[in-house]
């Protein structure tokens, strides 16, 4: 008989107290990264990776669970092939190289033809926040929160812009899996990686935690709102109190300076929890106390 749940991956214990969400000097306004606000948190833990294919195969496996995508039978790919971006552009697409791509899925992030043939220790992508909160909850977790996500990246409550420090990564400073080149055209893969990266890819951060910059956004538990009193804000807003939308962290392979500078901890992205991409994944995070964590190392 399958496992009625899952088991815990290796997690940090996250030391919780007075701590920040945001930043005063936000970068993409239009998000909501700022103002900085006050926040206190209790204790948690937080998984040290986001999800593999893996445990996810294990998951599906074990449960029978069938993933948004492939109820829907289609969902969200990058590509830069120019007949494909010119098509989409011409259609109106304001980021025309997203394509709908038939049969795409967590079994097949690229669509038919792609597998996970070596990627099995790889973040599992093409999976939305309903499929994510569906896996926290067959292992005892959940999601973090905006501000438990931030303050796990950070190492604690300091301010820096990056997991690692505030230094900027570019082409010959190789911290995350990020677009190097020129995007949409050119990727130099500088930092060995055309797509998703292996989970424990890079250095971790001072608490243990790896790439919380790059490589996938990862869902959180919270509804995306923007503290603003603009237009703009107050229909996101509207649209996050009705549940439509909700906020991922930490970029992906795809984000460049020039483009998606989101891979700062400040950063955020919003989309709907039915929704999934080939670079979107996720983290699980427990509540304390949890048989789950060990000391960060490394």
């Amino acid at each position: 008989m399958p496992p009625a749940t899952g088991t815990a991956d290796s997690a940090i214990h996250v030391v919780g107290g007075k701590s920040f969400v945001g930043t005063n000097a936000p970068v993409v306004l239009v998000d909501g990264e700022g103002p900085e606000r006050a926040v206190t948190l209790y204790d948690f833990a937080l998984e040290a990776t986001t999800v593999t294919n893996a445990r996810f195969a294990g998951f599906a496996a074990a449960t029978g669970y069938v993933t948004e995508a492939e109820r829907f039978g289609w969902s969200a790919v990058f590509s830069n092939e120019r007949e494909s971006v010119d098509r989409s552009a011409d259609s109106g697409s304001h980021l025309p190289w997203w394509q709908q791509i038939e049969g795409a899925s967590w079994r097949h992030p690229e669509g038919p033809g792609s597998s996970l043939n070596g990627r099995m220790d790889h973040p599992v992508v093409q999976v939305s926040w309903n499929d994510a909160y569906a896996f926290a909850r067959w292992v005892g977790g959940r999601l973090p929160s905006e501000a438990e996500w931030e303050h796990a990246a950070r190492g604690g409550p300091v301010r820096k812009r990056f997991p690692w420090g505030d230094d900027e990564p570019d082409d010959a400073n190789i911290f995350c899996n990020i677009w190097q080149g020129r995007f949409p055209d050119l990727n130099t893969e500088r930092d060995g990686y055309a797509l998703t990266a292996p989970v424990r890819s890079f250095e971790p951060n001072a608490l243990g935690f790896y790439c919380m910059s790059g490589n996938v956004w990862e869902w959180t538990h919270d509804a995306f709102r923007v503290r603003s009193i603009s237009k703009l804000a107050k229909q996101r807003n509207a649209r996050a109190l009705q549940g439509e939308e909700k906020v991922l962290k930490g970029g992906s392979f795809l984000c460049h300076f020039s483009y998606c500078y989101r891979y700062r901890i400040a950063a955020r992205m919003a989309m709907t929890p039915d929704s999934a991409g080939s670079n979107t994944g996720f983290r699980v995070a427990y509540d304390l106390p949890a048989q789950v964590h060990e000391p960060a190392s490394g």
